[in-house]
């Protein structure tokens, strides 16, 4: 049922992926309302993470609560919610640079164009959202999962705006490769940041997984003291992407769950990427924690 690799005593949180772990495109994971429903019940903190952007949080929320899970939107973490908190962030340090130098007290804060689902959009409020028709004028090009709306006149426009503007900062929302749905395989933002990559030069700020700046946007979401890296160590990632998820958790310093389900495939696990346990299913994730508790 599991692969123990590493000492896993003393865990005190949990990460759980969605897709994959929790549900299947549309269809529920068998046992996995039971198993989030443990953790609630052992008051162990988790926290969902999802390179999702094809829905707010709100709509994750939802979904999850139609599966028998229930959640609400601080308890999930997204590549749009991180990437809209570091935009704002720039943006304000642009703004009070400006105000401290008066030869660019004029100067405008940077556009930030968007290529993400238009539901996604509200997680972008409040930010200088470029036009959908410039092709010029931005200083940031957020690039997430638009699916079947990807067609070359958008991901040209995308290489366009990079391309006028040589300070523009190429932001991807995750470099997931694929993802499994209902109809098969799908490919998922990294193909598409990878395109841009190649035809400008210009390397992307990842700020969804496998990024380490996302999974430290998730550690202070979950609210629990990470202050040194013992702590960050008793904190566990349960996913189905042996690269996206265990071995980008390995880079943070936490400890590593891969399931079987999802885009699981037997030849994951001679990618060179070692997790520190593998489950069945996230149903067998109350049973696998009872028993390092007990070791």
């Amino acid at each position: 049922m599991w692969n123990l690799q590493r000492e896993m005593r003393g865990l005190k949180a949990v990460l759980l992926d969605l897709d994959g772990v929790l549900y299947d495109g549309e269809r529920p994971i068998p046992q996995a309302a039971p198993a989030v429903a443990w953790l609630r019940a052992q008051a162990i903190p988790h926290l969902f993470v999802t390179n999702t952007t094809s829905r707010p949080r709100a709509a994750l929320v939802a979904k999850l609560a139609a599966l028998g899970i229930p959640a609400d939107v601080e308890r999930v973490a997204t590549p749009a919610v991180a990437a809209a908190r570091w935009l704002r962030e720039r943006l304000a340090r642009v703004c009070a640079t400006s105000r401290a130098d008066t030869t660019h007290s004029s100067a405008a804060p940077a556009a930030v164009a968007l290529f993400v689902p238009a539901a996604t959009r509200a997680e972008f409020a409040g930010l200088p959202v470029l036009d959908d028709a410039a092709e010029s004028g931005a200083g940031f090009v957020v690039v997430g999962d638009l699916g079947d709306e990807w067609d070359f006149a958008r991901l040209n426009r995308a290489f366009r705006l990079l391309i006028s503007n040589a300070q523009a900062q190429l932001i991807a929302l995750g470099m997931t490769r694929y993802w499994r749905a209902k109809d098969g395989l799908r490919l998922d933002v990294a193909p598409f940041v990878t395109a841009l990559e190649h035809a400008t030069g210009r390397a992307p700020i990842v700020l969804g997984k496998p990024a380490a700046e996302f999974y430290r946007s998730a550690l202070a979401q979950l609210r629990v003291p990470v202050a040194e890296a013992a702590d960050v160590a008793r904190i566990a990632m349960v996913g189905d992407d042996v690269l996206v998820d265990v071995a980008a958790a390995q880079q943070v310093g936490m400890r590593e769950i891969l399931v079987r389900t999802g885009k699981f495939e037997p030849a994951d696990l001679q990618r060179g990427v070692a997790p520190d346990a593998v489950l069945d299913s996230i149903g067998d994730l109350p049973a696998w924690w009872q028993q390092q508790t007990r070791r």
